[in-house]
């Protein structure tokens, strides 16, 4: 009966390992096969943009769930890395469609293979697993994120 215990203390031990190590690489500053430096708010900008062509800055926002002003920040930084052009819209004078440069979209392209990447080490480890530790692993990381989700709910201070 210890053993168990000691191995669940253990699993949860080693899931906040595994989150402090996932935030720390999600926190590296990379280049992306670009000359410019770009962050971590300033790539998922760059994906959400890739995902959505022409979107405008208030929708870039909702995709995003940022205030239309914090958009707006990291886009003028992207304007001046040359990652993102901002055009006024054809069809709504008064908004501006969001598109990705060359350099934007190669950008993108190697960010999404550095996930490919990260899948892939994920997919290699689990390579031997049943379907049934694949599902239980499923549902348990599952029910784990929505628990740390609500974490400050639940704690009587």
């Amino acid at each position: 009966m210890e053993e168990i215990k000691n191995n669940k203390h253990k699993i949860a031990y080693e899931s906040l390992e595994l989150a402090f190590a996932l935030m720390e690489l999600d926190k590296k500053t990379r280049y992306y096969g670009t000359n410019v430096p770009i962050f971590h708010s300033e790539i998922h900008v760059i994906k959400a943009i890739a995902e959505h062509p022409c979107i405008h800055v208030a929708g870039l926002a909702d995709v995003l769930g940022v205030t239309k002003g914090a958009v707006s920040e990291i886009l003028k930084k992207l304007e001046r890395k040359a990652l993102v052009i901002k055009e006024v819209d054809e069809l709504n004078l008064s908004r501006y469609s969001l598109s990705l440069t060359e350099k934007g979209k190669k950008a993108h392209k190697n960010h999404m293979h550095y996930h490919d990447i990260l899948n892939s080490n994920v997919e290699n480890e689990l390579q031997n697993a049943t379907e049934a530790e694949l599902k239980f692993l499923s549902s348990f990381l599952s029910s784990l994120i929505s628990r740390v989700e609500n974490f400050d709910e639940n704690i009587v201070e």
